[in-house]
């Protein structure tokens, strides 16, 4: 599993995958692999996620960072349910919760990984940049450095390239960092995190609620991170 400071600078002609939601951490992410010197192509799920200003938002970060190509791939996860982030019969946590919220996707990260693992050998690319953080998010299991690894194993036995000895790296750079070191770091490689949505139950313009999980992590980093804020956020009342 690849870290951010732990890899030597790749040439142009190394590939990357980059997992890009459009939030924070995922434009991070990107910063990093870019950073690095990686050829990085974007790729983008529509899992029928509520908050899909994210999106549009992953659409200006890749922009931003001239990315080779950026695809956005639709895949039902509303279809399965059981998350207050695909089901709009289930309300957004407003105070923070015991134990794993019901923000958490049945099998996201799995499936997100699948498909840039399956893009990834598409184009002779052997390196996965993904923005999961297992400090300051609620114990998700599929942001744990122990999926993160058994992820890169599995990559590695289930393809053809894996097997003929070609294998993958899956790079989660940020996930032992705080979310003001995440934000250090990508002020430090230029990004503007203006570009960026987190908020769970942002509105078509990307303006956050200020309320959900994602919002209060977002504000605590930009405070303890000693950096302006730039969310927009949509009126109350």
């Amino acid at each position: 599993m690849g870290v951010a400071n732990g890899l030597n600078p790749a040439s142009k002609e190394n590939k990357a995958v980059v997992l890009l939601s459009g939030g924070l951490d995922s434009a991070t992410a990107l910063a990093i692999a870019s950073a690095q010197g990686y050829a990085c192509y974007a790729l983008s799920i529509d899992y029928g996620q509520r908050h899909v200003a994210e999106l549009q938002a992953a659409q200006r970060v890749a922009a931003a960072f001239a990315v080779v190509d950026h695809r956005s791939v639709r895949v039902a996860l509303e279809a399965i349910g059981s998350s207050a982030l695909t089901d709009a019969q289930i309300a957004v946590p407003e105070e923070a919760t015991e134990g794993i919220p019901v923000t958490y996707v049945p099998a996201r990260n799995t499936v997100l990984l699948a498909l840039a693992l399956g893009w990834a050998e598409t184009l002779g690319a052997r390196h996965i940049f993904v923005g999961v953080n297992a400090v300051d998010y609620s114990g998700y299991p599929d942001c744990r450095p122990e999926f993160i690894a058994a992820f890169q194993a599995l990559a590695n036995l289930a393809t053809k390239a894996g097997v003929e000895g070609q294998r993958f790296t899956v790079h989660a750079p940020l996930i032992a960092m705080t979310k003001a070191q995440i934000i250090r770091a990508g002020r430090d490689l230029g990004l503007d995190y203006g570009l960026t949505v987190s908020c769970y139950q942002a509105d078509q313009q990307g303006r956050a609620c200020g309320l959900c999980d994602a919002c209060r992590l977002r504000a605590q980093g930009f405070a303890a991170a000693g950096v302006v804020d730039p969310t927009v956020y949509r009126p109350r009342g």
